[in-house]
C-alpha cells in the first residue's frame, strides 16, 4: 500500500522557519513529479511547490517564491519543503503529493497527483 507521511509541522512565530518532510513508502517515486499543497481554514486547497524527478526543475506559487524551497532525496524516497520568513498567511494544513509519472514542467494541478499524504498543520502566529 502506498503511503505518504508528512512531518515537521507546528507552531512558529512570524518571520520564523519550518522544514516539512514527506516520506513515501509502498513504491518508489524517484521517477515522478512530487509536490506540496496547502489548505487554509475556509479556503480551497492550493498549490505551493513542485519538483521534477531529478530535482533540477522546481516550480513555486508566487506567494511563496523566494521564501520556500522544495527538494527531494530519491535514495530515501522523500521530499522536503523548507519554509523561511513565514507569515500568518502561511497558516494551513500542508499536504505532500506524488504523481504517477514525470512531467516536463512540475505540475501545479491537483488532478495530476495520484497519491496524497494526510497533511501536517503549520500555524504561524503574528
Amino acid at each position: 500500500q502506498v503511503q505518504l507521511v508528512e512531518s515537521g509541522g507546528g507552531l512558529v512565530q512570524a518571520g520564523g522557519s519550518l522544514r516539512l518532510s514527506c516520506a513515501a513508502s509502498g513504491r518508489t517515486f524517484s521517477r515522478t513529479a512530487m509536490g506540496w499543497f496547502r489548505q487554509a481554514p475556509g479556503k480551497e486547497r492550493e498549490f505551493v511547490a513542485a519538483i521534477s524527478w531529478s530535482g533540477i526543475t522546481t516550480y513555486y506559487a508566487d506567494s511563496v517564491k523566494g521564501r520556500f524551497t522544495i527538494s527531494r532525496n530519491n535514495g530515501q524516497n522523500t521530499v522536503s519543503l523548507q519554509m523561511n520568513s513565514l507569515n500568518p498567511e502561511d497558516t494551513a494544513v500542508y499536504y505532500c503529493a506524488a504523481a504517477d509519472r514525470e512531467y516536463g514542467v512540475p505540475p501545479r494541478k491537483e488532478s495530476v497527483y495520484n497519491y496524497w499524504g494526510q497533511g501536517t498543520q503549520v500555524t504561524v502566529s503574528s
